[in-house]
């Protein structure tokens, strides 16, 4: 196997584990903990956990559940979902979260991607970049959960947030995620060369061969 990052994403919705498919269908799977424990067990190197309905409903980070998640981790964990502030990012810091990460809010208030990085270092704030390809096959970037198009491509974006301070990526091809159709290889070649900070492919991934071909493309990690 290929000495990579291999780094399992955990979704969240209302305290709960689901899964979906372009970022749309989402069912419930579970007790996020119960997975938490699973791969404590694995040994997993490291977790991300997203908060997906708590930007689209304007709510802040879970702080008290995210407490439990830390207490229960043996493994280091990002967590992205509902942060706009640098007070939230302290906090989160302070619970035990290791990696934040900043999706809609690295567009909407690019400015807090500098002062997170002021904070904590440029090591622990990552920004998640989600797209999907518009009707005349260029690459578009998505916020609040995939539901908002901004006149934005994901190169120019991630180029940006790494002037102002973002020290790893998250990719995502919108129409590859949850399909098992593995990683648009076209997308990570492209934002990859353009950055000199780690890329982090996730969205499509199924089997070792997709794991292999992104990172060929130039991934960093691969995600899943």
């Amino acid at each position: 196997m290929l000495a990579v990052r291999i780094i399992p994403i955990l979704l969240l919705r209302n305290e709960g584990l689901v899964k979906g498919s372009k970022f749309v269908k989402h069912r419930y799977l579970g007790d996020p903990m119960n997975a938490v424990r699973i791969f404590n067990e694995k040994e997993v190197d490291e977790l991300v956990f997203l908060d997906i309905g708590a930007t689209p409903q304007g709510l802040e980070p879970n702080f008290d559940y995210l407490r439990d998640i830390a207490s229960e981790a043996f493994m280091p964990f990002g967590y992205g979902g509902g942060i706009t502030s640098c007070q939230q990012i302290e906090r989160l810091f302070y619970l035990g979260v290791e990696k934040i990460i900043l999706n809609s809010v690295a567009v909407t208030k690019p400015e807090l991607v500098t002062e997170a990085s002021r904070i904590a270092g440029a090591q622990s704030i990552v920004v998640s970049i989600d797209c999907r390809r518009s009707l005349f096959g260029r690459y578009e970037v998505c916020i609040d959960s995939g539901a908002t198009r901004v006149s934005l491509d994901p190169v120019t974006h991630a180029k940006r947030m790494c002037e102002l301070g973002a020290g790893e990526i998250i990719l995502c091809n919108i129409d590859r995620e949850g399909t098992g159709k593995g990683y648009d290889l076209k997308l990570i070649e492209e934002v990859s060369e353009a950055v000199d900070i780690p890329v982090v492919a996730v969205g499509g991934a199924a089997k070792l061969d997709h794991f292999r071909s992104g990172y060929n493309a130039g991934a960093s990690a691969l995600a899943a």
